[in-house]
């Protein structure tokens, strides 16, 4: 079964720099929130996805990874000792244990599902609560590139009009790049997490098309550079380096990232911020 992209998980070391940078590229960027561990987040909400910038708060407990437990929150922190970026894709789940079963019969990490609630807030201040189980995949050698899918509890508290409203007219985003030194080696891995078999649209690349017009590209770093400009790929092991977001009006974008001093190419249909400027990912955006 397909899924499609729930959303990407952005790690940066100081959360208020990377918001502000972000509403600087057009996005509505929502308030602070807290997991029970101790990392911190702030979320660009679209349509069906969302980006989920966080970090390391203060005073947090993080647990640690066990053969049976993937600890979301030392992933991110390790992550942050040797780099800001696109830290990890998200799919969207329907039935949590099942995809964990699913993931650990392929051969893909033995995860238990795991569990959490914290409190939200509707655009008029008032809080609810949102509640989210997760199922994590391993991909082999890949230590900053992490996987999961992702089920709501309480969808209809946690996705709001009202937050998807964005000064450049965002509406979803559309792609994710995975640079990878081999993508062959690992089309058995995405082909079971993303629930698709791969199209191959160049000589090593390979290309999933999600649930809801999305797709996850892999390539190796080398084309990824030339489809996304400047790129901050790891030679030697998987590693996210760029996303896209679908705007109404690629025109319009370019005044707008002019506008606000933030530099940018036009490379084929796209304009891309380049990862030196956007805390480790290209940021691309493409017309509907």
């Amino acid at each position: 079964m397909s899924r499609r992209i729930d959303h990407l998980v952005v790690a940066v070391r100081d959360l208020d720099q990377a918001a502000a940078f972000y509403k600087r590229l057009g996005f509505q960027v929502g308030a602070r929130n807290r997991h029970p561990w101790g990392t911190e987040n702030r979320i660009v909400q679209f349509r069906s996805s969302f980006i989920e910038l966080i970090t390391v708060g203060e005073g947090a407990e993080i647990a640690p990874h066990t053969e049976r437990q993937f600890s979301f929150g030392a992933f991110v922190r390790d992550y942050l000792k040797s780099r800001e970026g696109l830290a990890m894709l998200v799919l969207d789940s329907q039935d949590a244990e099942a995809d964990a079963a699913g993931f650990a019969k392929a051969g893909n990490g033995a995860f238990e599902p795991f569990h959490f609630e914290r409190k939200g807030a509707r655009p008029d201040g008032s809080e609810v609560k949102v509640a989210f189980s997760l199922a994590f995949a391993s991909m082999p050698d890949a230590g900053r590139a992490g996987f999961f899918v992702c089920q709501q509890h309480y969808p209809e508290n946690f996705w709001n009009p009202a937050f998807q409203a964005h000064d450049n007219r965002a509406e979803d985003v559309i792609a994710v790049a995975l640079s990878i030194p081999d993508p062959d080696r690992h089309k058995a891995f995405l082909s079971a997490f993303t629930g698709e078999v791969p199209t191959q649209p160049s000589l090593h690349d390979l290309s999933y098309r999600l649930a809801g017009g999305g797709h996850l590209d892999v390539m190796t770093p080398d084309d990824a550079g030339e489809t996304y400009g400047s790129v901050e790929a790891e030679m030697d092991q998987p590693s996210f380096v760029a996303f896209a977001v679908r705007v109404d009006d690629v025109s319009r974008q370019a005044k707008w990232l002019d506008a606000a001093g933030i530099p940018f190419a036009h490379i084929g249909t796209r304009l891309v911020v380049p990862a030196s400027a956007g805390m480790g990912a290209a940021i691309a955006f493409e017309a509907t």
